[in-house]
């Protein structure tokens, strides 16, 4: 089924008895098992330091990809805990610039060690340069290689996702002994950009579609699989989506802006591990460095359209599945899931079937900043009390991601960022400052939640789209 962008929003009028019918119960679901911005967010600022940066400019003319990676970029110092990460795109006036304009696919930033003898290698990175020039300090996560090895990343959601690592957690860098001896600590960031002024098919574009970007080779010259449609490999660095005829405009000059916000590092902090997990991890691994670094977590994959048939049957809902084993446990502190444009939200299971972390989408309705209409504009987020969620070492969990399948989806991702810390002594959380952040549901209205995440994915994922056959999607959490 081609793929057609005008069709990506749905008829509020057809949805008004579907949201008549549920929006209450379900925003009440929600309101339990997602951080809303009204919720307050108690935060020790004693200590607490913020500083915002800007990536090296970058120059996206219509229609064009960026996919940048920036080495020794501007990055607190010294042994410090990182309590939050937030980036957007923005002018050289540090206006943001609307997802409908330059789509942002994804950043990401990655911890590395380098000589201390060498040059600092500035704000360019080849990707295809001799990764032996450097040690990366991944995540604690289980991809082959250095496959989401990064410590944070979003997406079209970052505006809207909260980072922010409750108190007494904090994810510790800069720590001396960890540092190999003759090397410094630096970070690397990668943004892709994709500028969608004046092109032939919006979402197709952002999607990465190979026929609207015209390629049939991989950055480096490998032809791709008969059967790819479309996806990162199709949407590199300064590839060129197609244009509506006679459309002209200028290139624009544009930065990744973030902030960091970190403390400097203390006994009283409860160091915690990152972890990344793919839904198109099939646990297969190899030693060979010649295979190829995808065997395992393939990062993305491709939605098929259910067709009218199944319209006429079914939710039309693509559910992928995949079983993975977390190495070490402790407490779940924070989770939130990755997906794109079509994503209705993902889930993490215990091997007992106990829900870890549930995330839905939030889809933008507007034409203002972080309401772009149609996009994934946030996610929502998990932050259990600390010790009522837990994971054992070996554990396998199951990760669950689910995509709309009315209409062709390529280059999707289903990705789960997961925070967990070795459990404390009771007492230990129990003397934590008022002033310490405390996102604690009440221990009715926690088991309430747990109880309830199986209905929103029930109501979220498996309503009937009889009237619907035209659609795109609508948010989920209004």
């Amino acid at each position: 089924m081609p793929f057609n962008s005008d069709n990506f929003f749905i008829s509020r009028k057809k949805m008004k008895h579907f949201f008549l019918c549920w929006l209450l119960p379900l925003a009440i679901i929600l309101s339990l098992v997602t951080v809303h911005a009204s919720q307050p967010l108690l935060r020790n600022e004693n200590g607490l330091k913020s500083a915002i940066f800007l990536s090296p400019a970058f120059f996206p003319g219509p229609g064009s990809v960026e996919n940048r990676y920036y080495s020794n970029i501007d990055f607190p110092k010294g042994h410090i805990a990182i309590k939050e990460f937030n980036a957007e795109v923005v002018d050289d006036t540090g206006n943001p610039i609307p997802l409908y304009e330059t789509y942002l696919h994804h950043w990401v930033v990655i911890r590395y060690y380098s000589h201390a003898s060498a040059e600092a290698e500035g704000h360019s990175w080849d990707q295809g340069l001799q990764l032996s020039k450097f040690i990366v300090a991944r995540n604690a996560g289980i991809c082959q290689g250095n496959v989401l090895g990064q410590y944070y990343g979003l997406g079209s959601e970052t505006r809207r996702t909260s980072t922010y690592v409750p108190d007494p957690y904090g994810l510790e860098v800069g720590s001396p002994s960890e540092i190999p001896d003759g090397h410094v600590e630096r970070w690397m960031l990668n943004v892709h950009a994709i500028d969608t002024r004046g092109v032939v098919d919006r979402m197709g574009c952002t999607e990465c579609r190979c026929d609207l970007y015209n390629v049939t080779k991989d950055e480096y010259g490998r032809p791709l699989a008969k059967d790819y449609t479309g996806g990162l490999y199709c949407c590199y660095d300064q590839t060129q989506c197609r244009l509506r005829e006679g459309f002209e405009d200028v290139k624009r000059k544009l930065y990744l802006r973030y902030t960091v916000k970190w403390v400097d590092w203390d006994d009283s902090i409860v160091p915690a591990k990152v972890y990344i997990f793919d839904v198109t991890d099939s646990g297969k691994r190899t030693n060979s460095s010649k295979e190829n670094a995808r065997i395992g977590c393939k990062v993305e994959y491709g939605v098929e359209s259910c067709g009218l048939a199944a319209m006429d049957n079914s939710g039309c809902i693509d559910i992928k599945r995949t079983r993975l084993v977390i190495p070490h446990g402790g407490d779940v502190i924070y989770g939130v899931a990755h997906q794109h444009s079509g994503g209705l939200g993902a889930a993490l299971y215990g091997q007992d079937g106990r829900i870890l972390c549930a995330s839905l989408p939030i889809y933008g309705d507007g034409k203002e900043v972080g309401n772009e209409d149609g996009y994934i504009v946030g996610m929502s987020t998990c932050y259990p009390k600390p010790g009522s969620v837990k994971v054992v070492d070996g554990e396998v969990l199951t990760f669950e991601s689910n995509y709309s399948s009315t209409q062709m989806h390529t280059g999707v991702m289903g990705l789960f960022y997961l925070l967990v810390a070795d459990p404390q002594p009771t007492t230990v959380l129990l003397n934590r400052s008022p002033a310490h952040e405390t996102i604690e549901l009440s221990k009715y209205s926690w088991a309430l939640a747990l109880m309830g995440v199986g209905l929103v994915f029930g109501i979220a994922f498996g309503y009937r789209r009889r009237n619907d056959r035209e659609v795109g999607y609508e948010s989920l959490i209004m």
